[in-house]
């Protein structure tokens, strides 16, 4: 039971769901394109993150939260995406309201 509630196989089946939503938000072209680019972007920032961590962990003998270059660098993977998908809700918001029409879609 132990391995199962591991971080490892959490964190590979919360991408489940996560890539589950991603189709979803293609196929209902309910979403605007930018703000879909900015939710698939953070499964870049989620390689980054495996990257990183590896990276610190092998190199420095510490968790990817204790090596703050690292770190931080890969929280900036994870402040772009999250910018790009409020931006993308944003300019659909504001050209509804200018125009009246739904905005461009996935």
């Amino acid at each position: 039971m132990a391995s199962l509630l591991s971080a490892p196989s959490l964190f590979a089946g919360s991408l489940v769901p996560f890539l589950i939503f991603l189709w979803y938000a293609k196929r209902s072209q309910r979403f605007p394109s930018l703000a879909w680019w900015g939710f698939a972007a953070t499964l870049v920032f989620v390689l980054i993150t495996v990257v990183a961590g590896g990276v610190a962990q092998l190199r420095f003998g510490q968790q990817l939260a204790d090596v703050d270059p690292l770190h931080g660098g890969a929280e900036a993977f994870l402040t772009a995406s999250n910018l790009l998908v409020a931006l993308g809700f944003a300019q659909a918001g504001h050209q509804r309201k200018t125009t009246g029409k739904a905005p461009d879609k996935t």
